[in-house]
């Protein structure tokens, strides 16, 4: 089990509020951050109202930096693949995670912070087997950030990705299990 906040050494993560609504609007609405989010946020009432959507508040985690939020993290924990026999032992033994940092913070490293944090969250506070990440390949900074905390690139998808430009992207999936997140911070 974790306990909220989790303190990384220049961030706090916290479970999301409604409250939280303007500054991940504000920062999820900057030219640049929606290029890549899976829908571009609508005007701050209308993400206000989905933020406070049960499933939705569930898998956010918000960062802080000095008392202000500075991006948002996705947690969505779910059941691992399993044969029937055993299912039961793969109840909420995987996770999706995601991202999202206030453009302003770019380049000082709390993304890298931050996902080291959450993964921590992940496999010391929550028990589990295996998170993933994934991304159009043409957004070379997440797969980047991918890479520096240590996940492995596990797919690469051929134009399986319809972009709201109205292209077809390669995507990447990565990953990353447990033993080897234990092996990592014993180096």
């Amino acid at each position: 089990m974790t306990t909220w906040p989790v303190a990384s050494e220049r961030l706090a993560l916290r479970p999301a509020t409604p409250d939280d609504a303007h500054d991940l609007w504000r920062i999820r609405s900057t030219p640049g951050v929606s290029d890549w989010l899976t829908r571009v946020p609508g005007s701050e009432a209308e993400e206000t109202a989905r933020l406070a959507e049960p499933d939705r508040l569930a898998r956010t985690v918000v960062l802080e930096r000095d008392g202000r939020a500075v991006g948002d993290l996705m947690l969505l924990v779910h059941d691992a693949y399993a044969q029937a026999e055993v299912a039961d032992l793969a109840v909420d033994r995987q996770a999706e995670i995601g991202w999202v940092l206030d453009p302003a913070h770019r380049g000082e490293g709390l993304a890298t912070e931050a996902v080291r944090a959450l993964l921590g969250v992940c496999f010391d506070g929550l028990g589990l087997h295996r998170v993933t990440a994934g991304c159009m390949a043409a957004n070379t900074a997440s797969w980047r950030l991918m890479e520096r905390v240590g996940m492995r690139r596990e797919a690469h998808t051929v134009r399986s990705g319809l972009h709201r430009d109205g292209t077809w992207q390669d995507g990447y999936t990565y990953a990353l299990l447990a033993d080897e997140w234990r092996a990592s911070r014993s180096l």
